[in-house]
């Protein structure tokens, strides 16, 4: 059985679209890794994102 990761970091970032998709596309990059959510929360200024690899 193939080991899985998750990891759900925020970033303290949640407004500047340009700024999240730069940290996305990082993430979606990397092989082996899936982008599973990203959630921007304007109001905290915070990003979550889920990710698994």
């Amino acid at each position: 059985m193939q080991k899985l990761i998750e990891c759900v970091p925020n970033f303290s970032e949640g407004r500047d679209q340009n700024i999240i998709r730069q940290i996305t596309d990082a993430i979606r990059s990397a092989e082996g890794v899936s982008l599973l959510d990203v959630d921007p929360g304007a109001s905290t200024n915070r990003t979550v994102v889920t990710f698994v690899g």
